[in-house]
């Protein structure tokens, strides 16, 4: 059990690293009161995400624990699910409804269709 904690760690350490630097270039780079970094991680986490498990359903080309490790650590530690929900929220308080109805459907239907194509990229090769 600690063996896996500790994966689980490390990935979730590499993934909110990532996430912060993603974050950091994104906001240096583009002035917004979108929370497009915060889309843009919830997307690429995604589209990630499809292709591990894409990856996965070929068959055992993974171990257990690398399983664990990119998905629970990498992607748990990347993604901001709770982000995007505070950020929508945000958006609500301050009475931003379009822009409240665009952020949540992007980052949910953007969302689904990244993991789609993470899953249908690995299917192909």
């Amino acid at each position: 059990m600690v063996k896996l904690i500790l994966i689980v760690g490390l990935g979730g350490f590499i993934g909110t690293v990532a996430r912060f630097l993603i974050f950091r270039y994104v906001q240096v780079t583009f002035v917004s009161v979108f929370p497009w970094s915060t889309i843009i991680v919830n997307i690429l986490g995604s589209f990630l995400i499809g292709i591990f498990f894409g990856l996965f359903e070929k068959g055992n080309i993974m171990s257990q624990e690398w399983r664990i490790f990119l998905t629970i650590g990498l992607c748990g530690g990347f993604t901001t699910f709770s982000t995007v929900t505070n950020d929508a929220f945000i958006l609500l308080q301050s009475k931003e409804l379009m822009k409240f109805a665009a952020y949540t459907s992007l980052s949910f239907f953007l969302g689904i269709m990244a993991v789609f194509v993470g899953r249908s990229l690995i299917k192909m090769i």
